[in-house]
């Protein structure tokens, strides 16, 4: 069950944060897929990826004070937590909120586009960052300043859409060395790119790159709050 916003009225502007929902679920995908795991799903998102299954968090949200996420966080009682969005990095306080969660000594990733500066995010944080190829429709927005920072805490996720995206992505791979730097992960577009083919070609290729399906679309099709 998605958790209700308290009443914020009262609540400083300095510690809120707009909020799509929270829940707990299994989490679908990159290095910590199939733990049980809370979900802070931030509200707004500045990109417009083509196979993007969140649109329901671009707008709208409630506001929710930082000290009423960590306790909802605390109420859940699993280890992992994934904040995402949306794009959460879109909203400056989550900074605030991972380094909230990380020093109450929860597992914590982060799942961003890519498109904003990862510099100030905790170390102790997990950041799992989309490259956008460019069958997402959106190749222009990634900070390509982003990859030096990364460190082997971190993950790289590609969403393959096609034979020309895949290219791409194999490209940028070796461009950037990233598998020296981190895990990278290679999942294809539901819908637009059999997995079956995305993995005979990483095979083929013998890519340093772990091939995934995302749990949560196999176990519940895209359904919001699962």
């Amino acid at each position: 069950m998605h958790a209700v916003a308290p009443d914020a009225a009262a609540a400083s502007t300095a510690d809120r944060l707009r909020i799509t929902e929270i829940f707990c679920s299994l989490q679908g995908e990159a290095r910590d897929a199939g733990w049980p795991s809370v979900f802070v799903r931030l509200t707004g998102c500045p990109l417009r990826c083509t196979y993007c299954d969140t649109a329901y968090a671009f707008h709208g949200g409630q506001w929710w004070d930082i000290d009423a996420i960590v306790a909802e966080v605390a109420r859940h009682g699993v280890r992992h937590v994934c904040v995402t969005g949306g794009e959460p990095l879109a909203q400056k306080r989550c900074i605030q909120l991972l380094r909230r969660l990380c020093d109450a000594g929860y597992v914590v990733s982060l799942e961003t586009s890519g498109a904003i500066d990862i510099g100030e995010v905790d170390p102790r944080v997990s950041r799992v960052l989309d490259i956008k190829t460019p069958g997402s429709g959106e190749e222009g927005r990634n900070r390509w300043e982003n990859l030096p920072l990364l460190t082997p805490h971190d993950q790289v996720k590609f969403v393959v859409c096609s034979r020309t995206d895949y290219e791409w992505a194999r490209q940028v791979l070796h461009a950037h060395a990233l598998h020296a730097r981190c895990d990278v992960l290679f999942s294809p577009s539901k819908g637009e790119l059999s997995a079956t083919e995305l993995a005979d070609w990483i095979v083929a290729d013998r890519l340093p790159v772990k091939f995934q399906l995302q749990l949560h679309k196999l176990l519940w099709n895209d359904e919001p709050g699962r």
